[in-house]
């Protein structure tokens, strides 16, 4: 059974910057491509950004390119997302997800791959 559990949110003043962690476990983490994905009352639900298992490949929403950095650490079973020079337009909850499909353009997965997020605020 897949568990994801998010950490990191909170309240951030615009151009801050915020670290979300997620720990998994049910599933073979080291073998599973991973995920970010958000929703805001305004805006529904968007892919952010997604990681290959080893961690060589990466995809970022253009939004949040050169802003965001998705990383992992298979030893800890750990997934992050480093969030830096945030906007009020960042505000959202946030999800961790895992892929068991790779979609070409990117698309959040089924809802059961999601956890069950962490709130991001980001204003002054």
């Amino acid at each position: 059974q897949v568990r994801l559990v998010e950490s990191g949110g909170g309240l951030v003043q615009p151009g801050g910057s915020l670290r979300l962690s997620c720990l998994a476990s049910g599933f073979t983490f080291s073998n599973s491509w991973m995920g970010w994905v958000r929703q805001a009352p305004d805006r529904g639900t968007e892919w952010l950004s997604d990681i290959s298992p080893g961690g060589g490949n990466t995809r970022y929403l253009d939004s949040v390119k050169g802003r965001f950095t998705i990383s992992r650490e298979n030893a800890k079973n750990t997934l992050y997302l480093q969030m830096n020079s945030l906007k009020p337009e960042d505000t959202a909850l946030y999800y961790c997800v895992t892929l068991p499909l790779v979609a070409n353009p990117p698309r959040p997965p089924p809802r059961n791959y999601w956890g069950q997020g962490t709130w991001v605020t980001v204003s002054s």
